[in-house]
């Protein structure tokens, strides 16, 4: 590394710093890196605690890139907490289609409704507060009140903690809250004064760009380098230690595009469970052919016209895995189909784009609708 970071890289000298010294001599070259390189970024433009807000959980689980266009729309249909308070479900839901995790956005609008109820239509500026609303956890917290109201409280994310776990070396699973409380408890400790929200951003650009979540780190880019123990001991491919993942479960599935003419046939999903209250195409248990589905959905053996099997698809969720093979039914007519609870039924096929929220896990076959 040349030039400024050379400057700014600390001496440890003879002496070992302990975890505090050597996280509060991180500082300068922390933070002169930051304002050098931090990504110019839609929500850093104007860090209002909504928009902090907003953005913080749509980047949970989603990459920066691609939440870009969903936090501008976002931010258009709905620029303030009392839109999101007052939003009909299925416009939310519209809204968020294809982030996934969809019960973040049931939480934004429980706790937008509560801060109207409670704080004017605003967020709290108070850090104990804003971890009360409904989907705001320690991390979200921590970034709203240190990004949006400058008060020196961390937000540790998995970047920051495989950054400090590396700089620390230590040896802890990461993955454990008691560690991520202790990792909390050492970033307040060393926070500069005035400086809260852009320590945090630092932390956790050096982790998203420099040390990242896959593949090695380019330590020679690194503003912590000359203080980092892992990168000093040849330990970062084992540091940070994390706990192997339970093997997901893998269910199969059957994915109908039963189609009318210009119309095609969805149904709403139960309240609670997985996709909860979302739309999607109407699919069977385990493998099914076009006869299984005509008396699963009591479709008329002479209101079919034709039927064409379609590609197979996998969607990976948290802790299951859908393997789905698709089938395509065309019909000659409407079926006398039953209303009702998670029963099937027509809408136009443009009002998939407009009006009805469909899951990213559909994605594959609603392309070929």
């Amino acid at each position: 590394m040349t030039g400024l970071y050379d400057r700014l890289q600390v001496l440890e000298g003879d002496r070992k710093l302990g975890p505090e010294e050597r996280m509060k001599a991180l500082e300068k070259p922390l933070l002169a890196w930051y304002r050098a390189n931090a990504r110019i970024l839609p929500w850093r433009e104007d860090p209002s605690p909504y928009r902090v807000w907003i953005s913080e959980i749509m980047l949970q689980q989603t990459r920066v890139e691609a939440v870009k266009p969903y936090f501008e729309r976002f931010m258009r249909e709905l620029p303030t907490v009392r839109d999101l308070a007052a939003a009909e479900d299925d416009r939310l839901m519209k809204l968020w289609e294809g982030l996934g995790y969809y019960s973040r956005a049931r939480n934004l609008k429980k706790a937008a409704v509560i801060a109207c109820e409670s704080y004017g239509g605003e967020l709290p500026a108070d850090y104990g507060k804003l971890q009360k609303l409904p989907g705001i956890g320690s991390y979200t917290a921590g970034a709203i009140a240190s990004i949006a109201f400058g008060i020196p409280e961390p937000a540790v994310d998995g970047n920051v903690l495989r950054v400090v776990s590396r700089v620390l070396a230590s040896r802890e699973d990461i993955t454990r809250q008691a560690v991520k409380r202790r990792t909390e408890e050492l970033v307040r400790s060393v926070m500069p004064a005035g400086q809260a929200g852009d320590y945090n951003q630092a932390l956790i650009e050096t982790g998203a760009l420099v040390c990242v979540p896959n593949g090695a780190p380019k330590c020679g880019e690194c503003p912590l380098e000359s203080l980092c123990l892992a990168a000093r001991e040849g330990l970062t491919e084992e540091i940070p230690v994390k706990a192997a993942k339970k093997a997901r479960k893998q269910e199969k599935k059957t994915v109908f595009i039963i189609e009318a003419g210009d119309l095609v046939a969805i149904r709403k999903r139960p309240e609670e469970g997985l996709l909860a209250s979302l739309y999607e195409l109407p699919m069977m248990e385990g493998a099914a052919d076009e006869k299984a589905a005509a008396e699963h959905f009591r479709i008329p053996e002479e209101l079919v016209d034709s039927v064409q099997a379609l590609p197979e698809a996998k969607h990976i969720f948290s802790h299951v895995e859908w393997h789905m093979e698709g089938c395509r039914i065309r019909l000659k007519g409407l079926p006398a189909w039953e209303t009702g609870e998670n029963q099937p039924f027509f809408v136009k096929k443009e009002e998939l784009e407009s009006r009805y929220p469909l899951p990213g896990a559909f994605r594959a076959y609603r392309s070929l609708v």
